[in-house]
């Protein structure tokens, strides 16, 4: 008696928590704001606690463990490089591959898949990548810093949403498309940047051994092959590749992304037609307390429903929707504590914000971000080229080009590939985390003064 009491207790239990899982079931669009607005706080954490850390007696345990070498493989061959590094290339890696899925799932059907729609962001992303690097170039032109021209161009698109979901309802969601669908662009940008420009001596081997891992991905993509593990090994390969090249490895996340199906297996009709057929002989089995275990005709029956359920679901929006929390509350995180750590010298903090470099940075990621993005949206739309997402104004694409001064991620991560001078890599971080705290504040305010509840209900 007691037993079946305490099944009913359960079945009471999880039926209310399945009810409330499908009450907070979330659209795509929905579900990647929402875990990108949560990881931008918890980014904030990290880079605070990383801050802190390196401001203190924990400073050597800190240096210690990010410079702590780690192998793999065997004596025939074997990569060995500091945590730091796996940290940056390998773990990085992953998120690059995030980056590219989104990519190729804007374009397809997101924000970018409207020609029209897709150009005032694309039109904005690219002002806002031009004008910081020009800002940057004019402070540093003629120097060996010059290098760095690249590092204003990124918007970290975790931080700019976690400013966003403070503000919560008084932001418009075609605002927030924008501003991801500028996001997406720009690290597109920050890619392309990164694979041209930030690219040492290439080993044309390792690069040949890289292509063929390229064309294995290829294949499998053209072959119609849906399940991830053939993406996981070639992409594994390619990695390896382009890391003994020269190329920097996380580019392998971007075109191992690219090659994976965005199709579905089964059409629209069909799956409809079939879902009805297993949920009627579902309810025909009846409703009774029985384990799902104890029958094998209800478990057979959910069985085909999950199966015809990932046949009509792409291999890009499983692995998108897989990865994506492990990036954003894993990944990204560990990169903040591995490379926000800033010791800060007060007595010379003074002449550190003075440098071409900060300086440079702390312009381009604010001044050139407002201006470059304003003015080339503001000219698409003079020109006709485009127009204003529904319930936006031109004040508040200002207030979301303020935040995309939030550079944070991909402004360090280009920052440990431009420079390898440790006091131009310091001045830049000091920058990107000055301007992303102004950018922050800034874009918050801009945005209060220029939305409302009452507008966006």
């Amino acid at each position: 008696m007691k037993e079946k009491n305490a099944d009913g207790c359960l079945n009471r239990f999880f039926g209310n928590s399945v009810e409330k899982s499908f009450k907070q079931a979330l659209t795509p669009f929905e579900e990647f704001i929402h875990a990108e607005a949560s990881s931008g706080i918890l980014l904030m954490v990290c880079t605070v606690a990383a801050m802190l850390i390196a401001n203190s007696a924990l400073l050597p345990l800190y240096e210690t463990i990010l410079h702590t070498k780690i192998t793999i493989g065997s004596d025939a061959f074997n990569i060995s490089h500091t945590l730091h590094h796996w940290i940056n290339d390998g773990l990085m890696a992953l998120f690059f591959f995030t980056v590219g899925l989104e990519i190729k799932r804007e374009i397809l059907v997101g924000e970018l898949a409207d020609r029209r729609q897709a150009i005032l962001p694309i039109a904005g992303a690219i002002g806002g990548m031009v004008v910081p690097a020009l800002i940057y170039t004019a402070f540093n032109f003629g120097t060996d810093a010059i290098d760095g021209w690249g590092i204003p161009m990124a918007t970290d698109i975790a931080f700019a949403l976690g400013v966003l979901a403070i503000l919560g309802k008084r932001i418009p969601k075609a605002l927030v498309g924008f501003l991801l669908a500028l996001a997406i662009v720009d690290d597109l940008g920050a890619v392309l940047v990164i694979a041209a420009f930030y690219t040492d001596e290439i080993n044309m081997l390792a690069l040949g051994f890289a292509g063929l891992a390229f064309i294995g991905l290829i294949l499998s993509n053209i072959a119609g092959v849906r399940r991830p593990l053939p993406y996981i090994i070639f992409g594994l390969f390619l990695w390896v590749g382009m890391l003994e090249s020269g190329i920097h490895a996380t580019l392998a996340g971007v075109i191992t992304a690219l090659t994976v199906p965005a199709n579905s297996l089964c059409s629209s009709g069909p799956f409809v037609r079939r879902m009805r057929q297993l949920n009627t002989k579902y309810e025909a089995l009846g409703e009774n307390d029985l384990h799902i275990m104890q029958s094998a005709e209800k478990q057979k029956t959910l069985q085909s429903m999950e199966n015809f359920v990932h046949c009509m679901e792409s291999p890009l929006q499983r692995m998108e929707h897989k990865l994506h929390v492990w990036v954003s509350f894993l990944i990204i995180p560990v990169f903040a504590l591995a490379n926000a750590g800033i010791p800060i010298d007060m007595a010379s903090l003074g002449s550190t914000l003075a440098h071409p470099v900060t300086l440079g940075v702390i312009a381009g990621l604010i001044g050139g971000k407002l201006f470059g993005i304003v003015f080339f949206a503001w000219l698409v739309l003079k020109l006709g080229w485009s127009r204003l997402p529904q319930g936006v104004s031109m004040p508040q694409i200002a207030g979301v080009s303020l935040l995309a001064g939030i550079g944070f991620t991909m402004s360090i991560f280009i920052a440990g590939l431009a420079f390898s001078s440790d006091q131009y890599l310091l001045n830049a971080k000091i920058g990107i985390l000055v301007a992303s705290l102004l950018a922050g504040i800034g874009g918050y305010i801009a945005l209060l003064l220029t939305t409302d509840k009452v507008e966006q209900q």
